[in-house]
């Protein structure tokens, strides 16, 4: 089994920065992706970002393409999002996934293991 346990969200002003951390534990494979989704009140859980463990390619939803970097560090078994510029539509539960194979997809169903959530409120 792989554990993930996201951390970082927080309220912060429209403009501002967050970090959100998710540590990576247990059974991990050798070739696999991390990505992280958001959900809004009364909305679907959606795609925020992706990266591929083992070559660090990077996918981002058109909503957050040049404002949020998704990193990894292998060391640590850390993956992390760096949301510059927050929107008070960011507005959501910040939830860090894993999936068993390089290949990284924007569906919630793709996904296998997935974190506790993490709150993030942008205040306008």
């Amino acid at each position: 089994q792989v554990q993930l346990v996201a951390s970082g969200g927080g309220l912060v002003q429209a403009g501002g920065s967050l970090r959100l951390s998710c540590v990576v534990s247990g059974r991990l494979f050798s070739n696999f992706a991390m990505g992280w989704f958001r959900q809004a009140p009364g909305k679907e859980r959606e795609f925020v970002a992706g990266i591929k463990w083992s070559s660090g390619s990077t996918y981002y939803a058109d909503s957050v393409k040049g404002r949020f970097t998704i990193s990894k560090d292998n060391v640590k078994n850390m993956v992390y999002l760096e949301m510059n510029t927050l929107e008070p539509e960011d507005t959501a539960v910040y939830y860090c996934a894993a999936r068993p194979s390089a290949l990284v997809f924007t569906t919630t169903t793709a996904w296998n293991y997935w974190g506790q959530g993490t709150q993030v409120t942008v205040s306008s």
